[in-house]
């Protein structure tokens, strides 16, 4: 190559060329196309040539860019070779390459376009860098043929640390750089160049004509054959919008264009340009199927109306259309609509044209059970011999559709099916039968449904995320393969039948293989159910994806969820069945033993599914409780731990929170927990299965065990006195009772009951089995309960200023140390108050003091702990407590 090769030079004395030579003689090629030359086999060929970057006008000011430009030192370079075919031919071809020569000479500085002839020289390669591609100054330099850059791309190249591009046009940013871009709808040439234009600029390439290499199309009409093209190729297809948004931007550093988040924004819709019609849908389904058209850009309008494009049918009620529709008008198909929500782009009509039902078989059954017939005899008859061509259609094969292989397979020691099956053959035959019919429901579910989800490249995008598949579908690939082994087994059996075959053996085989696929999932189930609810209100392409799913022949019209229910249903059924299949077999027979220990042993694994259930269910409600009240101890968290019940009260004491706040009773089987109401609620939790939550409405109060309950007391009914109970309470370090008195309510759970199941976990708790006498009946007055006007304006107005007053008094606390003081002055005030009634004297001081712990914010000594309360009214309650421990 070097003996016909040339460098190429259009002065005379250099080889570096500009963008016009480029633009004029040589084919545009990708920047990774081009043959690159290392600066030092360039240096051999070549003269020395400079290279030079110049600041035009406003670019000079700009500080951050002269910084920026202090650390680029490489500049890329077009080269020109030019290859002879054979010498002496004018037949030659220009080849360009790019080489990164080192930026020798300082920046230079521009203020007018005079100064550009002063500063044009072939000795330099320069580079022009312009603030605005719009003004005078571009336009000039433009026209020049010069090399021309944005402020982006130098503040891009300083970051990355890479040389300064080169580009045959002005490149102002790199927001679309790698991207490949073709037109279609466009009849405004002015619009169009415009669009080409801001491209360009931003570092794009354009195609005249569709292909593969083609990243995004932009279009403006739905039609032509680019469209069709980019849909079936699964090509994101843009409005023009796109582009002038992406422009607005251009001055962002790290902007990318074909981002996802940015391109969706400007995806053009499935419907757009579309005016459906549907035809033979429920009113519920009409009203979804429109409200998801003007979703995806379409509009809808009554059937028969002549502006519509598009009529969707319902091809399993419509068998004949109500008019003559026009050629204009595409009818389809209910397939088309949700085919093209779940590609996210129009789907091409042909493949889902609305044919007429063209059913001679279902015309002639109506003959043959047509009543009209004049002789009643033959009518009947007809009748008769129809209903049982129809009995034989409808009746289960012993086989699958397919033959199996081992049908197939001629066989010494099979034996024909006698005429007459026994009673033990026939349900050996259904049991065949459903769990055939279970196999294919689960190879639906995988095929039909997850497979597709989870396959790679899909239009449009994944449909959902890798955790929600996981979530909804579980282990249904391993119930499937254990159960096809099942299947095969009994075919094996049913093909080969001898009375004396066990079908126990086959369920026994499995039934370690049955305890660890089927707890997973059918524990789960309910959040598998929940996520398929939730994706399809959130997600249209799912909602489309099951619609188009659930219309085939293979689902029968069920939901996923309806199939996904199969496994759940499964194990019971093959319980039953077995029972059956045990009632006729002789007890002489050998499978009648084994059958028994096939049924205990499935009934083994119902019972591990259901107390795995139930632990699984009682971790989620501790979580739930965890989630919902704020600072709720982690210690709660406990495998053995489980939620008994929840209960809504009123306090009516001053403990453990004040009188007339709400508190809610968690009752564990070894625990207490106490919460209140919280009175501000902020910000948003998230749950271990990554689901938002709501904030948390409660606020922690105390974690109770149960033992240190040592008497529940309920309260009787009074005027004064409704729906209360009241615990005594002795913490481990303390030595006095606390009381703490609740009002339930809610109705829903009678106090007797909630009192009665309190009694038994705390019995269990303390290892007793006396629960009765944990309850003692007591009036209201021995221990100064009641609940009157708890509910009064009054008392709510009551306690809105004392929390208002404790809020008041805690911002004007400064120091702990005189509250410390006054507590314990007041404490000792009170306790020789016991003994003698205060003077004049005292009680000035204590009203000061009262009045000072109220300023400070300092709670009553019963507020102190909880012993203290108790010891206030030690007077009181000693007599009545005495006889309760």
């Amino acid at each position: 190559m070097a003996d016909d090769s040339a460098l190429a030079s259009t002065t005379g004395s250099t080889s570096l060329a500009d963008s016009s030579i480029f633009d004029s003689k040589v084919a545009e090629t990708s920047k990774e196309n081009l043959f690159i030359r290392s600066t030092s086999c360039v240096e051999e060929e070549m003269p020395q040539i400079e290279t030079r970057v110049i600041l035009v006008q406003e670019a000079g000011k700009q500080e951050e860019l002269i910084r920026a430009l202090k650390t680029i030192n490489i500049m890329e370079v077009p080269v020109i070779k030019i290859k002879e075919s054979c010498p002496g031919k004018s037949d030659e071809k220009l080849i360009k390459s790019i080489v990164n020569m080192e930026i020798k000479l300082p920046f230079v500085k521009m203020e007018s376009v005079e100064e550009f002839k002063s500063l044009d020289s072939p000795e330099f390669e320069n580079v022009f860098i312009v603030m605005d591609f719009q003004d005078s100054v571009f336009n000039e330099l433009y026209k020049a043929d010069c090399r021309v850059i944005g402020p982006p791309v130098v503040l891009n190249c300083a970051e990355k640390g890479e040389p300064l591009p080169f580009s045959c046009r002005p490149l102002y940013c790199t927001s679309m750089m790698n991207l490949v871009l073709c037109f279609t709808g466009f009849r405004k040439k002015e619009e169009l160049a415009r669009l080409v234009t801001l491209v360009h600029h931003m570092g794009g390439v354009i195609r005249k004509d569709f292909n593969s290499k083609v990243t995004h199309l932009v279009a403006n009409c739905t039609q032509g054959e680019k469209f069709r093209v980019a849909v079936s190729l699964g090509t994101p297809i843009m409005k023009p919008e796109w582009i002038h948004k992406a422009w607005e931007r251009r001055n962002e550093q790290d902007f990318c264009a074909s981002v996802d988040d940015f391109r969706n924004e400007f995806k053009v819709p499935p419907f757009q340009d579309c005016i459906l019609s549907f035809l033979g849908f429920s009113d519920e389904e009409k009203t979804n199927m429109e409200e998801m058209t003007k979703m995806q850009g379409g509009n809808c309008l009554p059937v028969g109306d002549e502006r519509c494009t598009h009529l969707i049918v319902e091809e399993n009620i419509v068998k004949e259309l109500p008019f003559e529709p026009s050629k204009k008008l595409y009818v389809v198909k209910q397939e088309w609509f949700w085919g093209s929500i779940q590609m996210d782009a129009r789907a091409g009509e042909t493949m889902y044209l609305y044919e007429k039902a063209n059913t001679p078989e279902l015309k002639k059954s109506v003959s043959l059970l047509s009543l009209n017939t004049p002789n009643s005899n033959r009518k009947r008859r007809r009748l008769k011999e129809t209903l049982a061509q129809l009995s034989r259609e409808a009746d289960l094969s012993p086989f699958p559709p397919q033959t199996p292989k081992s049908c197939t397979k001629s066989s010494k020691n099979s034996t024909p099916v006698p005429s007459k099956q026994s009673a033990r053959w026939q349900v050996a035959k259904e049991l065949y039968q459903t769990e055939s019919n279970y196999v294919n429901i689960l190879a639906t579910i995988i095929q039909l449904f997850q497979v597709p989800l989870e396959e790679e490249g899909q239009r449009g995008g994944p449909i959902l995320a890798p955790e929600e598949i996981k979530t909804i579908f579980g282990s249904i690939p391993d119930i499937f393969d254990v159960h096809t082994k099942i299947k095969d087994d009994l075919e094996d059996l049913i093909v080969n039948w001898d009375e004396s075959k066990s079908i126990g053996d086959i369920f026994l085989k499995y039934s370690k293989d049955l305890v660890k696929i089927y707890p997973p999932f059918v524990n789960f189930f309910e959040m598998s159910k929940e996520t398929i609810i939730k994706c399809e209100k959130q997600k249209p392409r799912f909602h489309a994806f099951l619609k188009i799913n659930q219309a085939k022949p293979e689902c029968g019209r069920q939901s996923l969820v309806e199939l996904l229910i199969r496994p759940v249903q499964r194990l019971p059924s093959i319980a039953l069945l077995l029972n059956d299949l045990k009632k006729h077999t002789f007890e002489e027979n050998p499978d009648k033993s084994t059958l028994e220990k096939a049924i205990e042993s499935l009934k083994e694994v119902m019972t591990h599914i259901n107390e795995d259930k139930r632990k699984t269910e009682a971790q989620r409600q501790i979580f739930d409780v965890v989630y919902e009240v704020d600072g709720c101890p982690a210690n709660l968290l406990s495998s053995h731990r489980s939620l008994v019940q929840r209960v809504e009260t009123i306090s009516l004491g001053e403990h453990p929170c004040d009188r007339g706040e709400q508190v809610t009773l968690f009752l564990f089987n070894d625990c207490l927990e106490i919460a209140r109401k919280r009175h501000k609620v902020i910000g948003t939790f998230r749950s271990p299965h990554g689901q938002t939550r709501p904030p948390a409405s409660l606020k922690h109060i105390h974690l109770m065990p149960l033992s240190q309950i040592k008497k529940v007391l309920d309260i009787r009914e009074t005027e004064d006195c409704h729906n209360a109970f009241a615990l005594l309470v002795r913490p481990p370090t303390e030595q006095a009772n606390v009381l703490l008195s609740f009002q339930m309510t809610s109705e829903e759970l009678p106090k007797e009951n909630w009192l009665k199941m309190l009694c038994r976990h705390v019995a269990n708790t303390i290892c007793k089995a006396d629960a009765e006498n944990l309850i003692y009946t007591a009036d209201p007055e021995s221990f100064e309960v009641n609940t009157k006007d708890m509910d009064s304006t009054l008392s709510r107005a009551s306690r809105a200023i004392k929390k208002t007053s404790k809020k008041v008094t805690r911002a004007f606390s400064f120091s702990k140390t005189p509250k410390r003081a006054l507590r314990r002055a007041l404490m000792a005030s009170q306790s020789s108050a016991e003994g003698r009634s205060p003077s004049s004297n005292e009680k000035h001081v204590m009203s000061r003091l009262a009045s000072t712990s109220s300023l400070a914010g300092i709670p009553s000594p019963s507020l102190v702990s909880l012993p203290a309360f108790f010891e206030r009214r030690s007077h009181t309650l000693s007599r009545s407590t005495t006889h309760l421990i």
